[in-house]
């Protein structure tokens, strides 16, 4: 764990973004395509933690970007090229754009301030999409990376952004994948080294009485 003052510094209200990947109705939600990865999400409280953290954000002037997954009704431009496509479009609820599958799920709050960024192809909430670009527009330098799932989008989210030149913060009870000991051990053996670890109340400690700052 990086020290309070370590942490302070990297997650500067001014410079950081809070990501949350795939924290949508079809993923996460009560009719999700991946009831198993569901019911991790809610039951660990991980989701509940990404509200929280979300709350705070807003709260203390940190950009939030959602990351959502979605596919055009007629599949055009999906991605083919891996099993996990070929299964997704089979699934029973899909991510379609327009659908209340691919809205930011509750509790999670989504203001007019936060960003929404959509993809159609791929496994990455940065590679291909707009994100990137956003953030370093927004004087981004730090990531602070929240969702699902820990087995696929959050470690393509980690490691794409330090591709970028971003510096990383998970908050490790804020994710969740499948099966749930899966996760820490991800954590520990992958994310561990490319990325600050933490938790959701030593973020919400930094951010606890933050500068304001207006954002161009």
């Amino acid at each position: 764990m990086p020290s309070y003052e370590q942490l302070v510094e990297q997650l500067d209200p001014a410079t950081t973004v809070l990501l949350t990947v795939e924290c949508q109705e079809g993923v996460v939600g009560a009719d999700s395509a991946l009831p198993e990865l569901a019911r991790e999400a809610r039951t660990s409280g991980a989701l509940l933690r990404v509200a929280r953290l979300v709350a705070a954000a807003h709260e203390a002037g940190v950009q939030v970007m959602h990351a959502v997954a979605e596919r055009r009704p007629d599949g055009r431009g999906a991605s083919t090229n891996a099993r996990l496509f070929r299964a997704a479009a089979r699934l029973p609820v899909q991510q379609l754009s327009g659908t209340t599958a691919v809205r930011v799920a509750e509790p999670i709050e989504v203001t007019d301030d936060d960003l929404v960024v959509r993809r159609l192809h791929g496994l990455s909430p940065l590679s291909g999409t707009d994100a990137g670009a956003l953030m370093r527009n927004l004087g981004c330098r730090t990531v602070l990376v929240t969702g699902v799932s820990a087995n696929v989008a959050i470690p393509n989210a980690v490691f794409d952004a330090v591709n970028l030149g971003f510096t990383v913060v998970v908050a490790s009870d804020a994710i969740a994948g499948v099966p749930s000991d899966y996760t820490p051990a991800m954590i520990r053996n992958t994310l561990a080294l490319v990325a600050t670890i933490t938790t959701t109340d030593d973020v919400l400690a930094c951010w606890k009485r933050p500068r304001r700052i207006r954002r161009g």
